[in-house]
């Protein structure tokens, strides 16, 4: 099992880290609220990690947190959720935030996160209800203040038209339908916007914290 990696940051893009290490470079999967917390490339990075291996593939999981990464292994223990659903899951909400829909019985935040239905995020609720005390010690509550807009540090991208177009790309790669993703886009788009901006704001929108 591979827990945790550290090393430098060769490459970034929503959804994906490559890190090296000892001379490897590990393709790493990671959720949106990681990339949001990723350093420059050419910087050192630890993430924590979950490694799955299937018949078919083999895929290394990271998490700015071990927070993030605790729930993610006990979001792929609930029925119908997979890997995937929960990368799109902790993309969309991080830990504290999903903690806090669960205690708050909140299923209208996560009935807007891609792939969860009414029934997935009840059934989140419920499974999760029993199982987030297993995190006892690491979620820490925050005041208003600090879960408020600009929590996540800004991080420098490509500029311009094509920022759009990559913003739009990542919400589509995450399980946004096109339009759901260009109109999400568009109304938090100003000029001179970084993709991960748009990225970050369009999800705060759509899935109000």
């Amino acid at each position: 099992m591979i827990g945790r990696i550290r090393g430098v940051l060769v490459e970034k893009a929503p959804g994906q880290a490559l890190v090296e290490c000892a001379g490897l470079g590990y393709e790493v999967d990671i959720p949106y609220t990681t990339f949001f917390h990723l350093p420059e490339t050419g910087q050192e990075v630890t993430l924590h990690t979950h490694f799955a291996v299937r018949e078919d593939a083999q895929s290394l999981y990271g998490f700015a947190s071990r927070l993030d990464r605790d729930l993610f292994r006990l979001l792929i223990k609930v029925n119908g959720v997979g890997p995937k659903l929960a990368v799109g899951i902790l993309s969309g909400l991080d830990a504290q935030q999903f903690i806090r829909c669960v205690e708050s019985r909140d299923s209208a935040s996560l009935v807007k996160l891609p792939g969860v239905g009414k029934k997935t995020a009840e059934r989140l609720l419920i499974e999760m209800a029993d199982r987030i005390g297993q995190l006892e010690g690491q979620f820490v509550p925050m005041s208003p203040e600090a879960a408020g807009a600009g929590q996540q540090p800004e991080i420098a991208a490509s500029r311009g038209a094509s920022a759009t177009e990559e913003a739009e790309a990542a919400l589509i790669a995450l399980g946004y339908k096109p339009q759901e993703a260009a109109k999400a886009i568009s109304k938090v788009s100003e000029e001179g916007m970084s993709s991960e901006t748009l990225i970050r704001l369009a999800l705060r929108n759509m899935i109000p914290a």
